[in-house]
């Protein structure tokens, strides 16, 4: 059941992120790339979600080739639904 749920919550994700400046990679496991380009950009973004509950690293050159800084979204079945709908609607309003 709980295979499940995640496999739910990353459609959810998925679904609920199309149509933003930024774009996820093609995954469909619990990690969840979203792929910003510039380093400064991704950690405000990360900062932006941490003040409001959520933590979402920002990954950067040189972990990542440069222009690819992205935040790494993982889902946990431990989420709820309501943490998936939080995270949708701050990334569409940030």
């Amino acid at each position: 059941a709980q295979r499940e749920t995640l496999r739910g919550y990353v459609l959810k994700l998925r679904a609920g992120l199309a149509g933003l400046c930024w774009s996820l990679l093609p995954s469909d496991t619990p990690i969840q790339p979203l792929i910003v380009g510039d380093n400064a950009e991704a950690v405000s973004l990360a900062h932006a979600l941490r003040e409001r509950g959520l933590l979402v690293p920002a990954i950067r050159t040189p972990t990542v080739p440069q222009g690819t800084a992205r935040l790494r979204i993982t889902l946990s079945a431990a989420h709820t639904a309501q943490d998936i709908d939080q995270l949708i609607a701050v990334l569409h309003e940030v």
